[in-house]
């Protein structure tokens, strides 16, 4: 008898950060992996060890766009392509709303199209400055909708919105997961935010710079983590957002003098 046919996998912001981390679990999990990346902030770098595997293959488009791929068999689409640092979407605020909305748009509906599962990459920014600690998913956040923020906050809110009415209106098999604090490597040492900043001033020799008086409290998740509990929510048949991070947090002071040490 022939051997089944693996599943396929669609990975948007597949050079990325996480999407380039999930796309080796789903490769080691036996699935063909087909990313989608226009390498705005994205990096080849991150997925060069992948060239000539045969269960591989990267598209270089921006998702934002009509998607068009000719495989008549799809089993999943994780939506993860956005500008995710403060950096990042400070400077794009524009493709950031986009991604957001647009991107979320085209990758629902290829899913729609193929029948196959949706994963939304979410985050905890949803909450924005959140009056309740710790955040459950049922907090609907305290977000200013035109704060310098708020082009991402709102952007994954809105995603958020979209994916659960494909899957309402639609039947789309649809999951959302909202990601806490990552760290691990092929992070960017520039990107703003404290892992890397922490990490870059100490390998370079320099004051760690903390704002404020450094009790402020944030929760810190190895990627491989983070995307074993990314896979077991695709596998799984919930859709309501999930929480993925460490729920055990330290206070920035802390973390600084545990970079230090």
């Amino acid at each position: 008898m022939p051997a089944p046919a693996k599943p396929v996998s669609v990975v948007t912001g597949g050079a990325g950060f996480l999407g380039s981390h999930l796309t080796d679990r789903l490769l080691a999990e036996g699935h063909r992996v087909i990313a989608i990346d226009n390498l705005v902030t994205g990096n080849v770098a991150n997925i060069g060890h992948l060239a000539g595997n045969e269960n591989y293959r990267f598209v270089r488009h921006n998702v934002s766009n009509f998607i068009f791929l000719p495989e008549q068999k799809i089993d999943f689409v994780f939506h993860f392509a956005s500008p995710a640092s403060p950096i990042d979407y400070l400077e794009l605020p524009i493709p950031t709303l986009k991604v957001g909305a647009l991107g979320t748009h085209n990758t629902l509906g290829l899913a729609k199209d193929k029948k196959a599962t949706f994963v939304l990459a979410s985050t905890s920014e949803c909450y924005g400055d959140p009056l309740v600690h710790p955040q459950k998913e049922d907090y609907w956040g305290n977000v200013n909708p035109i704060g310098p923020r708020g082009v991402y906050d709102e952007a994954k809110r809105f995603a958020e919105a979209m994916t659960m009415a494909y899957h309402r209106y639609h039947d789309v098999d649809t999951k959302i997961v909202r990601i806490f604090n990552t760290y691990g490597p092929r992070m960017r040492l520039h990107d703003g935010r404290v892992v890397p900043a922490f990490i870059g001033e100490a390998l370079t020799g320099k004051s760690l710079t903390i704002f404020g008086d450094g009790s402020q409290t944030r929760s810190f998740c190895y990627v491989s983590d983070l995307i074993d509990g990314i896979f077991r929510l695709a596998m799984s048949d919930f859709h309501e957002p999930v929480n993925i991070g460490n729920p055990r947090e330290m206070t920035i002071k802390q973390f600084a003098e545990e970079i230090i040490r």
